[in-house]
């Protein structure tokens, strides 16, 4: 069980078991997550970050355990009815309506009156100025700034961004972050964030999990992991000695002369 604080817990995961048909990602994990908490979702690839998010919005293959919401158990909901209580998603691959202008992405999806237009374009004024503009006519930064006010325009009470700084400018990225960060801050909307960049999103984040084989191995304060250097090199850091081994070789092929046989 994840040792991070429990108190007034919005998401509750209790021994999780899942996957993609018969492969499972996600082994006997659980933890439980503040309102009002930003959660840093950590790991190298390939050790289920991704499928918990997928997990979390009901779109694995449940196999054990139990996922709670608000109180409420979720685990046999269907994703639409997750996202109607109040569970938004923003995936790696955007899922924009890309032949909708700005502004339909935003209305189409409209739920209560906690988000409206005006105030999707107040976070983001570099949408209104897109706003009849197509998906397919947005940078990628665009892109993902409509992404996360579509999600918003769910009024969820949870966001889960996964990737969401991936191949994006450094200049966007910082306003990125600072948006999430003010979401969190100012509105109290609890965040989980994946990401690769853990020092990038540490410094925005309360808490942080790192997981590895589908399973927690580290759970800590977001600050405390950042100057946990001993953690972050044995859980986070990619060993690069084969690479080095690699650029070494063509080196060698490239300057070294052949000698005749």
């Amino acid at each position: 069980m994840s040792d991070l604080p429990t108190s007034t817990a919005l998401l509750e995961i209790e021994g999780l078991v899942a996957g993609y048909r018969e492969a499972i990602v996600i082994n006997g994990l659980s933890l439980k997550l503040s309102e009002g908490a930003a959660l840093a979702l950590l790991g190298r690839n390939g050790t289920g970050k991704t499928t918990l998010i997928d997990t979390i919005m009901g779109l694995t293959r449940h196999v054990a355990g139990t996922i709670r919401f608000n109180g409420e158990d979720i685990t046999r909901l269907p994703p639409e009815k997750r996202a109607a209580i109040g569970i938004g998603w923003v995936p790696q691959e955007r899922n924009i309506f890309r032949s909708l202008t700005v502004e339909e992405n935003l209305t189409a999806v409209q739920r209560g009156s906690g988000w409206s237009v005006a105030r999707a374009y107040a976070l983001f004024p570099r949408l209104e100025e897109r706003r009849r503009n197509l998906g397919n006519q947005l940078s990628g930064g665009e892109q993902q700034m409509l992404a996360v006010a579509r999600a918003l325009m769910l009024d969820p009470k949870l966001l889960l961004l996964d990737e969401p700084l991936e191949g994006l400018a450094p200049i966007i990225v910082d306003e990125l972050l600072a948006t999430i960060a003010r979401l969190n801050r100012e509105d109290g909307l609890t965040t989980i964030l994946v990401e690769q960049k853990a020092r990038k999103i540490l410094p925005f984040t309360d808490e942080a999990i790192i997981l590895d084989r589908g399973a927690i191995v580290h759970a800590a304060r977001s600050d405390a992991l950042l100057a946990d250097e001993a953690a972050m090199a044995a859980h986070l850091s990619v060993a690069d000695k084969p690479a080095r081994i690699k650029r070494t070789m063509r080196t060698q092929t490239t300057t070294e002369p052949r000698t005749s046989p």
